[in-house]
């Protein structure tokens, strides 16, 4: 059974959370990247968004980008091959990536910018507040990504382009 969005009804709710694609990453600006060129990045993706049904943070600082992305599979695929053709940026590493049945965790952030020395508060709000098992682990192994020290530690598994 299907509700009114196509989505599958589990038989013991009204409600089955949609198959969503989820990638959180971390990168570093290339060369003249400021916050006036990340304000743009962000108003050009709040309009790009809505028409993909993407939502999303991204936290830019120290010259460091993360980012959280959800929504449907195909248009995820999409945005990250963009984001490895994307100039702008480069050395990024892949913190989670999945496809699964799930609530998003930013539903009405289109895409919302979070500065840098807040991102652990944004992060454990989220986590706090999550009630999807699979946004849990995956809040909770970013999370530890960021205790471990800085991103210069994750440098190892960086994928080049």
């Amino acid at each position: 059974m299907f509700d009114e969005f196509g989505f599958p009804r589990d038989a013991d709710s009204d409600y089955a959370a949609p198959i969503l694609g989820t990638f959180v990453y971390c990168s570093r600006a290339a060369e003249g990247v400021d916050d006036a060129e990340v304000g743009r990045i962000i108003e050009w993706s709040q309009r790009r968004n809505v028409a993909r049904d993407i939502t999303g943070v991204l936290v830019f600082g120290s010259g460091v980008f993360f980012q959280w992305i959800e929504g449907p599979p195909a248009q995820l695929e999409k945005l990250i091959a963009s984001l490895h053709g994307d100039l702008r940026h480069h050395d990024i590493v892949t913190l989670d990536r999945s496809v699964e049945k799930r609530s998003r965790l930013y539903p009405n952030w289109e895409m919302e910018l979070v500065g840098a020395d807040d991102i652990r508060a944004v992060l454990q709000e989220a986590l706090e507040s999550a009630e999807d098992e699979n946004n849990i682990a995956a809040l909770r192994r970013i999370l530890e990504h960021l205790d471990s020290g800085p991103v210069d530690t994750l440098h190892p598994f960086a994928t080049k382009r």
